[in-house]
């Protein structure tokens, strides 16, 4: 697979959470119809099939994420 892009500065950056869920979405531009790829981990990154272009990530399960580990 070609390497995806990432744009240097977006332009605007949005976020929603959606606490029932427990999922974060960020997005780069305003939100749009993309092909996904898991990153593992809980995050998955979404991009343009055309040119490949980042426009933004989802976070499943961040309260675990963020969870401090009390095996650390």
């Amino acid at each position: 697979m070609e390497a995806l892009k990432m744009v240097s500065k977006p332009k605007e950056v949005s976020w929603e959470y959606d606490r029932d869920a427990d999922v974060l979405y960020i997005s780069f531009g305003k939100p749009q119809e993309a092909m996904t790829m898991d990153l593992g981990g809980g995050v998955l990154v979404r991009y343009l099939k055309n040119n490949k272009k980042i426009v933004g990530f989802t976070v499943v399960g961040m309260k675990e994420i963020l969870r401090p580990s009390a095996k650390r």
